[in-house]
């Protein structure tokens, strides 16, 4: 049996498959995210390992049985390490939006789109040490090693450092088509690959579980393979291999995901172009910031119960009356505005407006987010044949009925959809250590349900559609001034 670890925004989640690849267990541990000032996001890296040991313990009945250990993560988080390795501070998230500025400076020393393939973005890793070095000189004088998420928990288990290229990629260290770090990305930011772990394609063992871990968990010394950023995990787990099978993710962020057998940058439109966790594959991906992530804080702001709470109001509101038309910018954005000012946006709201109403706007508001990002791969001829729908938000069958048709495209929902990337990790694994075809091991879930567009809803998502691009463009000036104000 094989374990994949999957360390995400929201919580922690591990799956045993066997060798076959049937899912055998799976367990959750959540995490609360920091936010210490304006557009900050951070986490304490020990949380991750408290949560990490949690479910490991809630699946020890399979602990004698594993063979292996995948690992994927939430991707660009700054995890910076003294010469003892220890943590100096709580590691910046990807959803951080402070190093905007950082992200011009970078661009105006070297030439990022022909080394990494992409734009500067605030949510990076690199621009994030350039604003460590202005914000915290003293701290960033002291660091020693630089790693990210998942590489943290590697490196608690198995007393290694390591990381693997897909997840490298978003750093704007890495030279994205020689799979390999840049020494004059990290130069500018007064780094070297001393300073890094060694890169690893993503089925790659790098390490075994140390003697005190291996106890701890009941296992044997067993390979840890390199794994992946949590994205190309999810891929992985849904068999997106191949050009022409994507992934459409609906975790805390939003994102499309293409496979391509080539490096092709295209980082107009704030698109992404990644190493895929397996050699000799690239991929294109959109990304939005506050997919899942608007529905959690509008549980928050409502004083819900939880998501399903808010979910189970559309199951009796009937209506889109007075629907009010939702920006999900909560935490800036990406594609394809590359915005960490932006803000999210209610318009439309009047006295009539209740509770299921916001919900199913802000449904609504993220799949437009969506369509732009799927629009942007458009534009760059990615290869978008079948849609494959993965994360938390694939239980909402009313959220799948508007992505649809949003978007004028089947979806197609398969088993195992809400555990995609730790299903990968444990996928990688065994790719790692069994010696395995990628084909037999990676191969599609069945499908569960392939969700067609509404033709009777299409016309009026699309005039809708029209109104939310045309409030970003009027808006775009208007957050300045208010960051202005109020920073």
């Amino acid at each position: 049996m094989y374990l994949g670890i999957d360390l995400g925004t929201s919580a922690v989640k591990a799956v045993v498959i066997d060798e076959d690849g049937a899912m055998r267990g799976e367990a959750t541990s959540l995490l609360n995210v920091l936010s210490p000032g304006p557009l900050m996001s951070e986490q304490n890296p020990d949380d991750w390992l408290t949560a990490v040991n949690y479910v490991v313990a809630d699946l020890s009945g399979f602990s004698s049985r594993i063979r292996g250990i995948g690992l994927s993560g939430q991707m660009h988080g700054a995890t910076v390490l003294d010469k003892h390795l220890q943590p100096l501070r709580p590691a910046i998230l990807w959803n951080d939006g402070r190093a905007a500025l950082e992200c011009d400076e970078l661009a105006s020393m070297i030439d990022i789109h022909q080394i990494c393939g992409n734009d500067a973005f605030p949510g990076f890793t690199a621009p994030k040490l350039l604003w460590l070095r202005k914000h915290e000189p003293g701290l960033f004088q002291r660091i020693d090693k630089v790693l990210l998420p998942k590489d943290y928990i590697r490196l608690q288990i198995t007393n290694t450092l390591a990381t693997d290229c897909s997840d490298a990629s978003g750093t704007l260290w890495l030279d994205v088509k020689q799979r390999q770090w840049s020494d004059e990305a990290l130069a500018a930011c007064d780094l070297s690959r001393n300073n890094m772990p060694e890169v690893f394609e993503g089925s790659d063992v790098t390490a075994v579980l140390s003697e005190a871990v291996a106890s701890a968990w009941g296992m044997q010394r067993v390979p840890v393979v390199a794994g992946a950023g949590d994205q190309a995990a999810g891929a992985i787990g849904a068999g997106a291999i191949n050009p022409g099978s994507c992934t459409l993710s609906l975790g805390t962020s939003g994102v499309v995901f293409s496979p391509c057998t080539r490096y092709q940058p295209s980082p107009e439109d704030g698109l992404h172009m990644f190493c895929h966790a397996l050699p000799e594959l690239w991929h294109h991906m959109a990304v939005i910031l506050s997919a899942g992530g608007s529905l959690t804080w509008l549980v928050d702001a409502l004083q819900a119960e939880n998501e399903s709470d808010l979910l189970s109001d559309l199951d009796n509101e009937k209506s889109d009356g007075n629907l009010p038309i939702f920006l999900p910018y909560l935490s800036g954005e990406r594609t394809p505005h590359n915005d960490a000012l932006a803000k999210g946006v209610f318009f439309g709201l009047d006295h009539n407006t209740k509770r299921a109403q916001l919900v199913k706007s802000v449904l609504e508001g993220v799949a437009f987010a969506l369509k732009d990002g799927y629009a942007a791969l458009e534009r760059a001829r990615a290869n978008l044949s079948q849609i494959n729908v993965i994360g938390g938000g694939t239980q909402s069958s009313y959220w799948a009925n508007v992505l649809a048709s949003v978007l004028g495209r089947s979806l197609t929902y398969r088993e195992e959809s809400i555990i995609g990337p730790a299903l990968g990790a444990a996928r990688l694994a065994i790719l790692g250590i069994s010696g395995r075809s990628v084909n037999e091991v990676c191969s599609a879930p069945p499908i569960v349900e392939e969700v067609e567009p509404m033709p009777e809803l299409q016309q009026r998502y699309e005039q809708r559609y029209s109104v939310y691009r045309s409030l970003y463009q009027s808006l775009e000036g208007q957050y300045r001034k208010f960051q202005a104000i109020e920073s």
